[in-house]
């Protein structure tokens, strides 16, 4: 297994869900958006191309189950799922449930207005629904 450490920026915004076969599932604090962050568990990835063929179909697996889920639990309207890395050149991927009342609709939710933290218990209510439904 390779050095995998999760970028600083990353391990600030977010909480660990879970770890699945090759991503590391993380809820980003932001309470505005039900918000789910994929990171490959591989040192050195800042692309898709960084990934062996049989990990990108991993990992094409995974974003399914991550939007699947995140859907099913939040009866959102639409999932957007992205790879920036503008900010943070580690390779992850970005899980959002989106609604036509949200803050950010119909644009992008980066950049926009600032984040809302989760409430201690609320976060840890989502993130064991989140355990038991992905």
């Amino acid at each position: 297994m390779d050095s995998f450490r999760l970028h600083p920026k990353l391990e600030a915004d977010t909480t660990m869900v879970a770890d699945w076969a090759l991503s590391r599932v993380l809820l980003m604090n932001d309470a505005r958006y039900p918000w789910l962050i994929l990171v490959p568990r591989r040192a050195g990835t800042s692309e898709l191309h960084d990934l062996k063929h049989a990990e990108r179909m991993v990992l094409i697996e995974e974003m399914n189950r991550a939007g699947g889920g995140l859907k099913s639990l939040t009866a959102a309207a639409k999932i957007n799922i992205g790879a920036l890395g503008n900010m943070v050149p580690q390779l992850h991927i970005h899980v959002v449930a989106r609604n036509k009342s949200d803050a950010a609709w119909p644009g992008p939710v980066w950049g926009q207005g600032v984040p809302l933290a989760y409430e201690q218990g609320v976060k840890d209510m989502l993130i064991e629904k989140l355990r038991a439904n992905l």
